[in-house]
């Protein structure tokens, strides 16, 4: 088996002009594992995956994805495109609101990075949108639009367009955003049967302390821009860092500066 990380960051820092979001951020992400980033708004949790995925470059400090610095990499050579396309296959992303395509039926949204990015045939393109679709729970739903879904559909058809180009690793932004307890749940333990089933390395960013206990092997949290706690869900539960005690008891005394 390799138990070469899937991801490691190294020594990161991002600066907006003199706003400092990541500072000095180190961490890494074994294969297989499913890591929860928590953090207050603003504290640099979606410039960290825009980051790992190539999107903005780091001021400093290296982005290894499965052993490449994407970080180090140059989009206008030609070889360093071809090397950040080919780590960028190894994702899939599900966003905050879904990102699906209104005007696309739900089979057309699944198959979208198919079209984009593959030549499958429209036969084994809709047998994977079919697999796909069953694996969410929405056998049956090609045919419908995004406006005849509720959102906990619409999240679930994202999540089968964000798994269709089979990826390593899943990156979800707030995944549970907008959706009520029960729904949120059900999400969570999708992803937990997605794990399972699949052996994919989740990367989480998350508001939702209840998601976190319940699906999370890695837990981390950013504050102020630092990596403040790190490691095994159960050792950093048992540390109880400051911020993250103050995270999860909803209190507005402590490091996490309300603003």
């Amino acid at each position: 088996m390799d138990t070469s990380p899937a991801v490691e960051i190294e020594h990161v820092s991002k600066s907006f002009g003199a706003k400092v979001v990541l500072n000095d951020v180190s961490l890494r992400v074994d294969r297989g594992s499913i890591m929860v980033m928590l953090g207050p708004s603003g504290t640099g949790k979606s410039v960290l995956l825009r980051c790992l995925v190539g999107l903005l470059k780091p001021d400093q400090g290296k982005v290894k994805v499965f052993g490449e610095d994407v970080a180090a990499l140059d989009e206008s050579r030609r070889a360093d495109r071809e090397a950040l396309f080919r780590v960028r296959r190894r994702f899939g992303m599900l966003f905050q609101d879904g990102a699906l395509f209104d005007d696309m039926n739900v089979a057309e949204n699944v198959a979208f990075p198919m079209r984009l990015h593959t030549r499958l045939s429209e036969e084994e393109m809709h047998a994977r949108v079919t697999d796909k679709l069953a694996r969410v729970g929405l056998p049956g739903t090609e045919e419908k639009f995004p406006s005849e879904l509720s959102g906990g559909m619409r999240k679930r058809v994202a999540f089968a367009r964000a798994i269709a180009l089979e990826p390593d690793i899943v990156l979800c932004d707030e995944p549970s955003s907008g959706l009520d307890p029960v729904m949120s749940a059900t999400l969570d333990e999708l992803i937990l049967e997605m794990h399972r089933t699949l052996g994919l390395t989740f990367i989480v960013i998350s508001h939702d302390t209840a998601e976190a206990r319940k699906i999370a092997d890695t837990i981390g949290m950013l504050a102020n821009g630092r990596l403040v706690t790190y490691g095994p869900a159960k050792q950093v539960f048992e540390e109880n860092h400051p911020a993250l005690n103050q995270f999860f008891t909803r209190a507005t005394q402590g490091p996490i500066k309300v603003v």
